[in-house]
């Protein structure tokens, strides 16, 4: 059951009133977290060829696929539905390599529900053997109280990660050295530090910086959504075994205002605006566990991919040779395993 969302549109047309020559366009880049919609969902529709045509404008090399509930099987044990969908993200990538495109899908991040603890494993075991691209998943725990903000279905807390059936599916997914992705909002963080010091041998991934909120009742109060945003960030950055995703904050609920701009933002404007997450990320992670994510098409409702990068390109600049390679490219590499 895919997130209810108040309807998500890409208006080419107005993305293209701001056009850019690509910084630094010989960069490698790995692009570790973007979709497929099929039409008619709360998402805008987002195709293979849609994909290609945005990586092209940079030197994207690689890309990971992370769930969407896309493809799922429309038969079968209720519980391995799900694994159609690596499956389907299996098939398009060996369609891509066998075409020869530039770009290819080396990583597929799935789902599965942890929380049923007697079919977590065979569950698991069916998307590791449904393609060799498998490496983990994602279970999403984005919740707030208010009406106002976007709810993942079948939740009606702010811990799932620190729910016990929850943890004790965890501890299968650590027992098969999966890789986590985690995604919540700012003021759900200490639960997922919690699970990372609980399970210090599991690699998991923050998504979307964190997801700072800026609707409903987090409109003006910026500032103070920073501070907790960054204290709690820099207590999760403590474990290890934790990397981050910098990215996703052009999503309408950061509240940036984006997509109802008469014209949309400029890779300048971005690092203007946006800047001051990324570096504080950077800082409390250090690059070698932080990496560049397009979060496409979500974040193409607001911005192009051409200008995303850009941004990143321009935030970047201060950093070394060798820490700007692991922010668009060596993080994303070992973390998935993707060499």
């Amino acid at each position: 059951m895919p997130l209810q969302v108040h309807h998500m549109k890409v208006n080419k047309e107005w993305l293209e009133k701001v056009s850019e020559e690509v910084v630094d366009p010989e960069r490698r880049i790995i692009d570790p977290h973007h979709h497929f919609f099929v039409e008619g969902g709360g998402f805008p529709a987002y195709s293979v060829d849609d994909l290609i045509s945005d990586v092209r404008t940079h030197n994207v090399v690689k890309t990971v696929y992370l769930q969407c509930w896309e493809g799922y099987r429309i038969d079968g044990p209720v519980e391995l539905q799900v694994v159609g969908e690596t499956e389907y993200v299996d098939a398009i990538a060996k369609r891509l390599s066998t075409v020869g495109e530039a770009v290819k899908i080396s990583g597929i991040i799935a789902t599965a529900e942890l929380r049923d603890v007697n079919s977590v494993q065979t569950v698991l075991n069916a998307h590791k053997a449904s393609s060799k691209l498998f490496r983990g998943i994602r279970q999403m725990a984005a919740w707030d109280s208010s009406e106002d903000i976007m709810n993942t279905p079948n939740l009606d807390h702010p811990m799932l990660y620190t729910d016990p059936d929850f943890v004790k599916g965890f501890r299968v997914l650590d027992d098969m050295n999966l890789v986590f992705d985690a995604w919540l909002y700012h003021h759900q963080m200490r639960s997922l530090t919690k699970l990372a010091q609980k399970f210090p041998n599991t690699t998991i991934v923050l998504d979307h910086l964190g997801t700072p909120l800026g609707v409903g009742p987090y409109v003006g109060e910026r500032d103070e959504v920073y501070t907790e945003w960054e204290r709690e960030l820099k207590e999760l950055s403590k474990c290890p075994n934790v990397n981050v995703k910098l990215g996703g904050l052009a999503m309408p609920w950061n509240g940036f205002g984006f997509e109802d701009q008469d014209r949309p933002p400029s890779s300048d404007d971005i690092v203007e605006k946006q800047s001051l997450y990324y570096h504080a990320a950077i800082d409390a992670f250090g690059p070698s566990r932080c990496m560049f994510e397009s979060n496409f098409p979500v974040d193409k409702c607001a911005l192009s991919y051409h200008v995303l990068w850009n941004a990143f390109k321009k935030m970047s600049a201060q950093y070394s040779e060798s820490e700007q390679d692991d922010l668009f490219y060596g993080t994303a590499e070992r973390v998935y395993r993707l060499d």
